[in-house]
């Protein structure tokens, strides 16, 4: 079933008839507030609604993470786990045509109201595993914006994240890309209190995710040899300040932060933070030491094929 919100195209024919995971009530409001407004709003209603998943699903600032990254219009993307389509409209903005993909046909309605009027984005509504068998054409670039730490709902359970990698670069045209944005296991955030973001409990990426099946996310140095195994990757790494949720900042290897610099550190706005240490004085002494990479909060990771 083909399906239109504005210029945007919905293909449900891979999706299961019901939606698996939800945010609940607030995705309805959330679906008649986007096609209420235009997204200009979006800023005077997250002040309104004071209200998490608002704030998280509508923030421009969500678009920062993708926003300067040098897509042309001559470049296809695939966004895997478009979600709510946080940052659907800024790929859609400089790239020639942006296919999503959502099991959600909530969210995917979402996405596709508050970006109605882009004529370059459809939305293939199912589980990726199913879609990608029928995905015939190849891409510039595909990205992964909180999505492979959930590897394992979508690829099984042996080895996930490496199947996830292999499968993605098969859809990869010559000298495409892999855009990964991610939090860092070892984020400092996490040592000075702030709950693991995916499960709520404290500490629980630092101990190894002894209490959690379903989801992980990744050290540098784990990511690293994690795209090594999946296929020798080349990996360039940058390091979204404080998150990559809502990245003021991103920094990179060539331009590091300096000292005083990262003094911004609220994060985990949908959770209790127990306050364990004074961040900005801890990243000061990690620049100090050069270790600011291994303690970045999260990563924005490219993939590309190494030559030869």
């Amino acid at each position: 079933m083909i399906e239109k919100a504005g210029k945007v195209t919905l293909d449900e024919t891979w999706y299961p008839g019901e939606d698996f995971y939800s945010d609940g009530q607030v995705e309805d409001e959330l679906l008649e507030a986007v096609k209420t407004y235009p997204s200009r709003e979006f800023p005077n209603l997250i002040a309104e609604k004071k209200s998490w998943p608002f704030l998280y699903h509508l923030s421009p600032v969500r678009q920062n993470i993708v926003s300067w990254i040098p897509f042309s219009k001559r470049d296809r993307v695939l966004e895997v786990g478009a979600g709510c389509g946080a940052v659907t409209g800024a790929l859609a903005g400089k790239a020639g045509q942006v296919t999503c993909v959502e099991l959600s046909k909530k969210r995917s309605l979402i996405n596709a109201w508050r970006n109605q009027d882009y004529e370059n984005i459809r939305i293939l509504v199912g589980n990726f595993l199913e879609i990608e068998k029928h995905l015939t054409e190849t891409f510039d670039y595909v990205t992964l914006i909180g999505v492979l730490e959930y590897a394992q709902s979508y690829m099984g359970k042996d080895h996930p994240a490496e199947t996830m990698l292999r499968c993605i670069g098969r859809h990869l045209a010559p000298g495409g890309k892999i855009v990964i944005a991610i939090e860092n296991r070892l984020g400092l955030k996490y040592w000075a209190g702030c709950a693991e973001d995916h499960t709520g409990r404290f500490f629980e990426g630092l101990e190894g995710y002894h209490h959690t099946d379903g989801v992980r996310t990744y050290s540098r140095n784990e990511l690293i040899h994690l795209a090594q195994r999946a296929g020798n990757w080349k990996t360039t790494f940058y390091y979204p300040y404080p998150d990559y949720k809502f990245p003021y900042s991103i920094y990179s290897d060539r331009h590091l932060p300096g000292k005083g610099e990262l003094r911004d550190n609220d994060c985990n706005f949908d959770s209790v933070k127990l306050e364990l240490f004074d961040e900005a004085r801890v990243f000061d002494t990690l620049i100090d030491n050069g270790l600011f990479a291994e303690f970045s909060n999260s990563f924005l990771v490219i993939l590309e094929k190494e030559e030869g």
